[in-house]
C-alpha cells in the first residue's frame, strides 16, 4: 500500500486530518481508555479504572470528560445506591473499533518482532 496523496493539495488535508485525529486521542491515557469502553458494551468508572494500570481518578475523571466533549464517551448516571456512573462509547466513538483493534494486533506483532517470539 502506497501512502503518497495524489495532489499536495491532498497532502496538506492528510497532514491536517492527523493533527486533528491525534489532537483528539492525545496524552498517555486516551486510547487505553476507549480500549476498555470498546471491549464492553458499558463500563463503571471503577472497571476503567481498574483495566487503566497506572491512572489516578482524578486523572481518569479528566480524560473521560475530554472524551465526552469530543463526543466520543457518553457518560450516564444510574439511580442506584450508591450512584453509579456508566461510559459507552458514542456512535462517533465506535468508529475507532477498527482502530483500536489494529492498534492491538500491530502490538501484539512488534512485541513478537521485537523480542523474537514466534
Amino acid at each position: 500500500m502506497e501512502c503518497k496523496p495524489k495532489f499536495q493539495t491532498d497532502r496538506k488535508k492528510e497532514m491536517m486530518a492527523i493533527h486533528d485525529a491525534m489532537d483528539v486521542l492525545s496524552g498517555k491515557w486516551k486510547i487505553y481508555i476507549i480500549s476498555s469502553i470498546c471491549h464492553y458494551n458499558k463500563r463503571r468508572f471503577s472497571d476503567i479504572l481498574n483495566d487503566v494500570v497506572g491512572i489516578s481518578n482524578k486523572m481518569l475523571s479528566k480524560e473521560l470528560k475530554e472524551l465526552e466533549i469530543n463526543k466520543l464517551v457518553k457518560r450516564t448516571v444510574l439511580d442506584t445506591h450508591p450512584v453509579t456512573i456508566q461510559y459507552e462509547l458514542t456512535e462517533h466513538g465506535k468508529t475507532l473499533q477498527t482502530i483500536i483493534h489494529n492498534l492491538t494486533d500491530w502490538g501484539i506483532a512488534h512485541r513478537k518482532e521485537i523480542i523474537g517470539e514466534k
